[in-house]
């Protein structure tokens, strides 16, 4: 019986771990989440060779006892004597019972599905057995491959590369790296790319296309990774160029178009089109026999792009993953791995050859959820991101900080930074609960004042639109991990967005947000509260009226004067959040309306696409010259397929807002 329970705990032991090692390595290879498979695997092992050397091929089928009167021999010779004399015979013949008992044994069935999908050895197949021991084995080699060889094989030390960053009116940055000394100095030259008719379309003169200096540099070190940057000045406005670096590295870009304009260019007359999306992570979905370094997000954007003849790429942070699926070290040198290895993609240059991209960080350029401002890892984490990005991103809106603005065509941008300067991510939402206040800051003061400032400012004539980019989603919809968006941040939320209605007020310009990071889409739209909101605008006489209350309020109200302000509906914010590029979505749903007023919906979900491991929004901007209102159209591309898409309108160019009242009462 001891051994029989033994090997039925085996057999437990051995399924439950070969179950949960092939749901582990699912999840692992699926969703990157971190379950215990060497240790699963350490269990596994010994259970199954104990149970494949204790696993009887034979099983009894059939278990016959019979009892049986046999004479022993010495009874026998005495009976046949007194037979032969003639004596009579003794009951008691002293006769033994012998209990025979006859087992049938059959061969067992090789149960290849219950071994198959269990793990369990086969009872009397030893290929069955092998090969239900190699899925597991294969399984765990997987894992450590997706772990493991990219960060050992790839380091990415040799990575030769140049792409476009910010370009604007007149002028461009390129990035360079190149390591290899005996490719310095290195050159950069530039040309027209269009054909030379085109000027004389636009009316002005051919284009010439020789080819023109851009610069050079010298040396490359360390330092900087082996980075370094070329600006290319004096170009032409809403023009297509080709550019080259001496290492072997070519591209093409269109200047912006001049402020409050859009494209006068064959194929893109009256739009201004720009991408967004964010969240990049190489390898995803695992596949062992493609290269380590595969991005099939990339694969799908070099494809879509062709046909959208986009300005630029708004990346919106995770442009590396340095916690998953395994953080492997935190110093700088880490972390310009994994900067590295993502440019070193083989799918990396049809992606960017024709499309420049301007990024900001979000949180895995540090750490998950990162709040620790610029304390611990960030100086590490902020090297690369600095010499990779910030280099030839747009200027800083502020001297020495990480949000910047720049304007193009009939569009201003404000890109801001959600990491830098919050406060830490605990499990409030940021507002007083009493007063309506904000008690936490996503952005800091200066970054919020400077945002703020921006939204007030007036815009060139034809500069239609408003574009806040966020890193996190800035809707309260999302419930999952909530306290790292801005449903975390309610009360700061919530000055912004009163900013962004008074925009709509005024009527002729709008307002929209873009974010990322969720790994889901969803639109969402923030119309202002019907009943708009009461405001203290300064001191002044009291009506006391009939109200018999007047002689008690009359001390406390006294030269109180106070309006109700109210926003037209034509001043609802929308927001389009867009993730991943490349990784995965989540299997639950994480995103649904909610709101903290039984009459009043703040958070409006127009529509929500969690499928899907690559997604990206593009946004063409056109005003009609037969229409005051400036239209934007928004298209969702999901695994490289356009899926979805949705338009609005600014608001009319009408002012608002509601009556002064004289009194609290009236």
């Amino acid at each position: 019986m001891a051994d029989y329970g033994m090997n039925e705990a085996a057999k437990y032991t051995t399924a439950i771990s070969s179950l949960a090692l092939r749901l582990g390595a699912y999840v692992f290879l699926r969703w990157h989440f971190p379950p215990a498979i060497l240790a699963l695997l350490a269990v596994y092992i010994p259970s199954f060779i104990y149970n494949f050397v204790h696993t009887s091929p034979y099983e009894v089928v059939a278990d016959e006892l019979d009892i049986v009167a046999r004479e022993p021999p010495a009874a026998d010779e005495d009976a046949a004597r007194r037979r032969e004399v003639g004596e009579p015979e003794e009951l008691d013949d002293g006769r033994e019972l012998v209990v025979e008992e006859t087992i049938v044994l059959e061969e067992r069935d090789a149960q290849p599905l219950k071994t198959l999908l269990t793990g369990l050895p086969s009872p009397t197949s030893l290929l069955l057995s092998a090969l239900t021991f190699t899925i597991n084995l294969a399984l765990v080699a997987m894992v450590c491959d997706l772990t493991w060889r990219g960060t050992f094989f790839h380091q990415s030390h040799d990575l030769s590369m140049a792409r476009t960053g910010y370009v604007a009116e007149t002028s461009a940055r390129i990035l360079v790296r190149e390591p290899d000394a005996r490719q310095y100095p290195i050159f950069v030259s530039y040309r027209y790319a269009d054909p030379p008719y085109m000027g004389v379309a636009a009316g002005g003169a051919p284009h010439d296309s020789a080819w023109k200096s851009g610069g050079s540099i010298n040396w490359l070190d360390n330092s900087t990774d082996f980075t370094g940057t070329f600006a290319l000045n004096r170009l032409a406005s809403d023009t297509r160029y080709q550019w080259v670096v001496s290492n072997n590295h070519t591209g093409y870009f269109t200047t912006a178009p001049r402020p409050g304009h859009t494209s006068e260019r064959a194929g893109t007359v009256g739009k201004f089109t720009f991408l967004h999306t964010s969240c990049l992570k190489n390898d995803f979905p695992y596949n062992p026999f493609s290269h380590t370094l595969s991005n099939a997000g990339l694969k799908h954007l070099a494809t879509a792009v062709q046909g959208i003849k986009a300005q630029f790429m708004l990346f919106l942070g995770d442009f590396i993953y340095i916690d998953v699926p395994r953080r492997h070290g935190s110093t700088a040198e880490d972390y310009r791995r994994e900067y590295r290895q993502m440019y070193a993609s083989p799918d990396w240059p049809a992606a960017s050859r024709e499309l420049p991209w301007i990024h900001t960080y979000d949180d895995h350029e540090f750490a998950n959820d990162w709040d620790g401002n610029t304390t611990g890892i960030f100086a590490a984490a902020n090297d690369p991101y600095q010499h990779y990005h910030i280099s030839v991103n747009p200027p800083p809106a502020r001297k020495g900080e990480t949000y910047f603005s720049f304007t193009q065509g009939p569009a201003t941008f404000f890109i801001l930074d959600t990491r830098r300067y919050r406060s830490p991510n605990d499990a409030t939402n940021g507002t007083d609960p009493v007063t309506g206040d904000a008690t936490k800051t996503m952005l800091g003061r200066q970054q919020l004042s400077d945002l703020l400032d921006w939204l007030k400012r007036p815009e060139a004539p034809g500069v239609r639109w408003k574009i806040v980019v966020s890193s996190v989603p800035f809707t309260k919809n999302w419930w999952f991990g909530a306290q790292d968006t801005w449903r975390g941040y309610l009360g700061e939320r919530q000055i912004i967005l009163e900013a962004m209605w008074d925009v709509g007020l005024k009527g002729g310009t709008g307002v929209i947000v873009l974010s990322g990071d969720r790994h889901e889409f969803a639109a969402t739209a923030f119309p202002p509260p019907p009943d708009g909101k009461e405001e203290i605008i300064g001191l002044g006489p009291i009506g006391i009226g009939s109200n018999p209350l007047s002689p008690i309020l009359a001390p406390v109200t006294a030269g109180l004067r106070t309006r109700r302000k109210r926003w037209p509906l034509s001043a609802t914010v929308h927001e389009f959040s867009a993730s991943p590029l490349s990784m995965f979505y989540l299997p639950i749903r994480t995103y649904a309306e909610s709101s903290t007023s039984e009459d009043y919906l703040s958070d409006v979900c127009i529509k929500y696409i969690p499928d899907g491991n690559s997604k990206f929004g593009a946004v063409s901007i056109s005003s009609p010259p037969t229409s005051d209102q400036s239209i934007l159209h928004y298209r969702l591309f999901v695994d490289g397929v356009e899926t979805w898409s949705y338009t609005i309108t600014t608001p009319p160019d009408v002012g608002g807002g509601g009556r002064a009242k004289d009194a609290i009462w009236g």
